[in-house]
């Protein structure tokens, strides 16, 4: 069996070489020929825990190699980026061009797998139609189906293996010809069902995770004006064996919490008023982050903060959407202190990846990613920084005893 991955990033790369470790011909395509050329040479782009073993396994066997062109195949699945647009509905100029691609390579019985994630109806009201102007029949002489990711930065081997995966046919012939695929792969439970379903259980599964930790971030700023421990409150409520309030932190960021919900809203906006609302709540806190900051700094006449993390989420490389890299730009771009960038996990000129180093002189460190090593902070802070005095809005410092320590639990108390 042939297959197809187009687009060779966060997702499709593992999808491919996962696809691959199970013994089918697979080709990953992609459009940038940098790319490419490292994955043939058992070099990676990403950074995701096992890829690496994955890639070499894969090519060694020969059942995986990239390339910029579509090859003929039985199966193409699509995992290209689905950014938000400035109204922000869904933007599917990628996935558009992607299915352009299979026009002059797709056959008689070859079944194509949007796996990107797209705003409600996308399947029907765009992708159906454009296969169907190449002359195809879908559910006929064709098939065509989505299957949404549904996995964890830093687990994603894992969880593409043994989670349940929703599978939403164009018709029940797409969505079994789909399942015939996923089996070769998944352990968990394939959940067939019809496309538009698995679009919008795709965005409400994100929605609902926004909508939660939105909750919980309204809750540190009421907590800030009453003088309220927030974090407490939380964990009290959290006893209550059906309630489960999430974690507050600087924002939300990555490429499905943060964009997801604005589908469904684009969608139909009269009644997405919750969505809405959380977020624009969650859009708030790197605002409401910069406030404190910067009352920190007043109270200690503070010249240098070092900003800790830029990534969305913690111990992974991905800076998209993240509200710590808005934090940053925004204090180095209109405060007056001196502002330093630490992140051991973005390769970029104007990051220091040393801890040591970021935190020489600093009067504050301003923590914004759960990074491992930022739990061990005070083995850094110790003679390295002029005052020590850390605000950790991921509440994961260990050991602040010898620290001046504000998080979302005390913040009332700068």
């Amino acid at each position: 069996m042939k297959l197809s991955v187009i687009g060779l990033g966060y997702i499709g790369l593992p999808t491919a070489l996962l696809f691959a470790s199970k013994g089918l011909d697979v080709t990953g395509i992609d459009v940038n020929e940098a790319v490419v050329k490292k994955l043939n040479n058992k070099e990676l782009h990403i950074e995701e825990n096992g890829i690496q073993d994955l890639l070499e396994e894969t090519i060694d066997n020969k059942n995986f190699k990239a390339s910029t062109e579509v090859k003929h195949s039985d199966y193409y699945i699509i995992a290209v980026p689905t950014p938000h647009l400035k109204d922000n509905s869904c933007d599917v100029s990628y996935l558009k061009s992607a299915i352009l691609k299979l026009k002059d390579v797709i056959k008689k019985d070859d079944t194509i797998i949007v796996e990107s994630t797209i705003g409600p109806r996308t399947m029907e009201d765009i992708v159906q139609p454009m296969i169907e102007s190449f002359g195809f029949t879908v559910g006929k002489d064709i098939y065509l189906a989505h299957c949404p990711e549904r996995v964890l930065p830093g687990k994603i081997i894992h969880e593409m293996i043994h989670n349940n995966r929703i599978v939403g046919g164009i018709t029940e012939a797409c969505t079994r010809k789909t399942t015939e695929l996923y089996k070769q792969l998944v352990q968990g439970k394939l959940l067939e069902t019809k496309a538009s379903t698995a679009e919008m259980s795709k965005l409400m599964e994100n929605t609902y995770r926004d909508v939660n930790i939105a909750l919980a971030n309204e809750l540190v700023k009421i907590s800030d004006t009453l003088n309220i421990n927030a974090l407490d409150v939380i964990k009290f409520a959290n006893e209550h064996p059906r309630v489960n309030i999430h974690t507050p932190g600087p924002g939300v960021g990555g490429h499905c919490l943060a964009v997801d919900p604005y589908f469904i809203v684009a969608s139909d906006e009269k009644n997405a008023q919750i969505i809405s609302k959380a977020r624009a709540i969650n859009n708030s806190m790197p605002d409401f982050v910069i406030g404190k900051v910067n009352k920190i700094m007043e109270t200690i006449k503070g010249k240098k903060i070092t900003v800790l993390g830029l990534t969305y989420k913690g111990n992974i490389d991905d800076i998209r959407e993240s509200p710590a890299l808005d934090i940053y730009h925004e204090l180095k771009l209109k405060s007056e202190f001196e502002v330093i960038a630490q992140d051991s996990h973005v390769q970029l000129d104007w990051v220091e990846n040393d801890i040591e180093k970021a935190l020489k002189n600093s009067d504050l460190a301003l923590v914004l990613t759960d990074h491992n090593e930022y739990r061990e902070l005070v083995n850094y802070v110790n003679g390295t920084m002029k005052q020590n005095i850390v605000f950790d809005t991921k509440n994961i410092v260990g050991n602040t005893k010898e620290l001046k320590y504000y998080n979302f639990n005390n913040i009332y108390n700068i």
